[in-house]
């Protein structure tokens, strides 16, 4: 399965209409108000949040990203440019790849004031011109009905509500795990030496300051950018990088001048976690950052190769919790919770619709959310805040990724020119050969290259691992010892 990578950024609103002062209240016919004067209608509310996914083929080795192939088929970047800024933004015309083209919706074609993109900010002043408009209007009607009150001379006691408004939460909701998770989480913004960039979520891994996220949240800011990391209070601190991998879509990056008072996140065991399991996740979906969303563990073990859609992008690969919790565009990095508000996944990639959504060509969440298991991004995360590069499990044979129920077939050749087998490698010493179609790893159907990758990756150098193989249309079975390979190059 392929998908695409969410987290970028989300242009800035248009200009807002004029806010009117001391309008009357309309009736719900629209008609004139009692002064004669035409009111003024409201801007329309928002449609729905379709998006966009792509596939990967080609031969790819099992070892690693550097022989891949291209990922899956690049998803629009956040906003498209329009005739000016209007308010409401005209209806999207939808991408070029939309079977219907429909759209709409707050955010939909305009054009961005700068080069810079803007991680948050857009959706938000979307949303406080609507509030703004209404609040003009509730205040003429509060005034009116203060005014009649006042010529009647009624009076309204508040009487005391002896604490009964108070509302207490167990720590076992919903909300008392968000409230103990949320000031453990953060809004990341990665900035590029030329000024492009956008957001995501990160968590709070340890004491020292170290924050687990995507690979591509901070992508952007690998060679020579920003990074900022915002906590739910406000706290703003500058972050580096020390270590990311590609190949598992996992990046740490360490707070400048962390506080004393963190608090890690508890982590989970993904390896026990069950279909039908509730989830919470936490993040910042289009910028709007400290949002909380729940829904259930859909399914597990999922063959996910995702991308960031850009021309220089290698696909990452995972066997990925799935969820229907809603995850966005700036979900990216941010926990999912158990119900018990331990860590079982990193929010990482979504499959989506073709279709526009806040702004042409976005894509937004269909229920189909992908995580990392948490098991797996533990381990890497521990690497690369060890040595700063991640390790990787291999079989040493390169296998195609072309899309298949059959298994993982062995190509003739590797990648640049290279054996398809390695020499000496875990692979070759098993017996295997190209032409050789892989079916199984361990108990785990393989039904195709990236899902061979995806299994591989679950696992660590130097683990055992039984391999059944097709040759000659006869199946075989062989044990096997996993090799390594150090960083993405």
């Amino acid at each position: 399965m392929s998908t695409e990578n969410e987290g970028n950024a989300v242009p800035p609103a248009p200009s807002a209409p004029p806010v009117p002062v001391d309008a009357p209240p309309a009736s719900a016919q629209g008609a004139v108000s009692d002064g004669g004067a035409p009111t003024t209608p409201l801007p329309p509310l928002p449609q729905g949040l379709p998006g966009a996914a792509g596939q990967a083929p080609g031969p790819a080795s099992a070892e690693g990203p550097q022989a891949h192939g291209q990922g899956p088929a690049p998803h629009h970047p956040y906003g498209t440019p329009a005739p000016d800024g209007t308010w409401p933004p005209p209806p999207a015309h939808g991408d070029a790849g939309s079977a219907g083209g429909a759209g709409g919706g707050w955010g939909a074609s305009y054009q961005p004031p700068a080069p810079k993109s803007s991680g948050r900010g857009g959706l938000i002043a979307a949303v406080l011109v609507a509030a703004l408009v209404a609040g003009g209007i509730g205040g003429g009607i509060g005034y009116t009905l203060a005014k009649d009150n006042d010529s009647q001379g009624s009076t309204t006691v508040s009487a005391n509500d002896s604490g009964a408004s108070q509302v207490k939460r167990s720590a076992g909701t919903i909300a008392g795990v968000a409230s103990r998770a949320l000031p453990s989480t953060v809004t990341i913004e990665a900035e590029s030496s030329n000024g492009e960039g956008g957001t995501g979520t990160g968590f709070v891994f340890d004491t020292q300051g170290h924050i687990v996220t995507n690979n591509h949240v901070v992508a952007d800011a690998v060679d020579g950018g920003k990074l900022t990391a915002t906590f739910p209070d406000g706290r703003k601190y500058d972050a580096e990088i020390v270590g990311h991998a590609q190949g598992y879509d996992v990046a740490v990056v360490k707070l400048k001048n962390a506080p004393s008072d963190l608090k890690p996140l508890a982590l989970g065991d993904s390896d026990k976690v069950a279909v039908g399991d509730e989830t919470i996740a936490i993040g910042a979906p289009f910028g709007l950052s400290n949002t909380v969303t729940t829904g259930i563990i859909s399914a597990k073990n999922r063959p996910v190769a995702s991308s960031d859609g850009s021309s220089s992008s290698k696909a990452s690969y995972m066997s990925a919790l799935q969820t229907d919790a809603s995850i966005n565009p700036g979900n990216s990095g941010g926990p999912l919770l158990s119900a018990a508000g331990a860590v079982i996944g990193i929010n990482s990639a979504i499959q989506s619709t073709n279709s526009g959504g806040f702004g042409s060509g976005q894509s937004g969440s269909i229920g189909l959310g992908f995580a990392i298991p948490i098991n797996q991004a533990k381990y890497v995360a521990q690497q690369l805040i060890k040595t700063g590069k991640p390790v990787y499990a291999k079989i040493g044979a390169s296998v195609s990724l072309e899309e298949s129920t059959n298994g993982a077939k062995i190509t003739d050749q590797g990648a640049g020119g290279a054996a398809a087998v390695e020499t000496g490698g875990p692979a070759d010493k098993a017996g295997l050969k190209p032409g050789d179609v892989i079916t199984k790893l361990d108990d785990s159907v393989i039904d195709s290259g990236p899902t061979l990758i995806g299994e591989i990756w679950t696992h660590k150098p130097g683990d055992k691992v039984t391999v059944t193989y097709k040759r000659g249309g006869q199946d075989h079975t062989v044990d096997l010892t996993l090799g390594s390979r150090v960083g993405d190059n």
